[in-house]
């Protein structure tokens, strides 16, 4: 045998040796377009670290958080990586359900987080979670189709406008539904939405004393106007349609409004996969003339469930994909227009991106915007832009989802759905012991 079969031969075995002692991290993830390429560039990690291997679990949204929360809740261990919400991360990470962010590395820089993001994965001073894109909410509409009808956005646009604006853009022949917004059950689906829609409205799910708001006027309001706007100006099957669809029917050409997570811009400017890449303007989210934009504050973020034992490997991948440097990657690959938005004060000082996303200023201020503390123009006892931050809210919120998605189906009233809603939060936070 000769010197260089010899090498090769130890080569050859050494390699086999490191795949076969490496630690494989399963990683849960939702189905949305940044995830999506982070899964394609991971090629970048694994080679800089060549004894971890990761195994993807990519799955809708809803679904994801019903298998992540019952795999979390009984420890399983299924998964050493987990994408969540910020709902999530303080209240699983109180219950010791989540592994403290403690070994991103020194090169990491966490103060460069946006501090309301920071703000929301932290418990006692601790992160347990990092984010991977942050956002807030925003109406992206086509510029095109405003100036044919004789439009001008207003710089803060009502729901009065918009809906005048919705029916006027209408064009069933040409396949062109004023507006799409969410009509997915799911309480990160609809009710995100609805939620922030109703805050707009004056309106909030509990009093002070928790009491249920579902029989005041602000939620027959807002449920009403959403219900007879998406009739007259939506997409028919709007009860199916979440994120991800209206987002493909925005890039087809097939919505004039959409208002919907600020993240959805660098989509629906990709001329790669818009049809509308050139047409697309952005406004603030719609008031009633009461100051309150229904800002949402949300982020998808990394974490390690504390059932994992790989959690050191876990860290390794979640300081990567989070990082400065994953952010300069992507911009090489796609373009500094699709990076992860929405988590780092650097990257809306970074003149390339400010440059090549006119969507950043927009985003950047809708985020700063958001007071998670006060999401209602009245008093409420609860924190949370488009959600209500207590645990049972990922329950109810979807059960009041369903209701509400009916009512688009036209399988229910918005009266009978909402006397519904109302018996089951009263009965379900009496149960829980808020209501005494």
């Amino acid at each position: 045998m000769n010197l260089r079969t010899l090498l090769l031969g130890v080569s050859s075995a050494a390699l086999l040796a490191g795949f076969a002692n490496a630690e494989t991290l399963t990683i849960a993830t939702v189905n949305n377009g940044d995830m999506i390429r982070m899964q394609g560039l991971t090629e970048d990690f694994t080679a800089k670290n060549p004894d971890i291997q990761l195994e993807w679990v990519t799955l809708e949204e809803n679904v994801l958080r019903e298998r992540v929360t019952t795999d979390i809740a009984t420890k399983g261990g299924q998964y050493d990586i987990v994408t969540i919400g910020n709902y999530e991360v303080p209240i699983w990470a109180k219950q010791g359900w989540l592994v403290s962010l403690d070994g991103l590395g020194a090169d990491y820089d966490v103060d460069d987080l946006l501090p309301a993001i920071r703000g929301g994965l932290s418990v006692d001073g601790k992160l347990y979670a990092a984010p991977f894109y942050g956002e807030s909410a925003m109406i992206m509409y086509r510029k095109d189709l405003f100036e044919k009808a004789g439009l001008t956005m207003p710089d803060s646009p009502t729901w009065e406008f918009i809906g005048e604006a919705a029916r006027k853009i209408t064009d069933r022949n040409a396949d062109i539904n004023g507006i799409c917004l969410r009509g997915k059950a799911g309480w990160g689906e609809n009710m995100a939405f609805l939620t922030a829609l109703n805050n707009s409205f004056g309106g909030r799910w509990f009093d002070e004393k928790w009491q249920p708001q579902f029989d005041q006027p602000e939620w027959k309001a807002s449920l009403q106007f959403y219900v007879d706007m998406m009739k007259d100006a939506g997409p028919q099957g709007a009860s199916s349609n979440g994120f991800n669809e209206n987002l493909t029917l925005f890039q087809q050409g097939k919505c004039g409004m959409w208002i919907d997570a600020t993240v959805a811009a660098s989509f629906v400017s990709n001329p790669k996969d818009s049809t509308v890449a050139d047409k697309v303007g952005y406004a603030i989210f719609p008031d009633t003339g009461n100051g309150n934009h229904g800002h949402w504050l949300w982020s998808w973020n990394l974490a390690v469930p504390a059932s994992s034992t790989k959690a050191e490997a876990a860290q390794k991948f979640i300081a990567w994909a989070t990082s400065k440097g994953y952010t300069e990657l992507v911009a090489s690959k796609e373009g500094w227009a699709n990076v992860p938005p929405g988590t780092r004060t650097s990257l809306y000082k970074n003149a390339e991106y400010q440059k090549a996303a006119p969507f950043a200023a927009p985003t950047l201020a809708a985020m700063d915007a958001a007071d998670i503390t006060k999401p209602s123009v009245k008093p409420v006892p609860y924190t949370g832009g488009q959600f209500v931050a207590i645990p049972e809210f990922q329950g109810l919120g979807t059960t009041v989802g369903q209701l509400f998605s009916a009512v688009l189906a036209g399988q229910s009233s918005v009266d009978d759905a909402l006397a519904q809603a109302q018996t089951t939060a009263v009965r379900e936070m009496t149960r829980a012991g808020y209501i005494k």
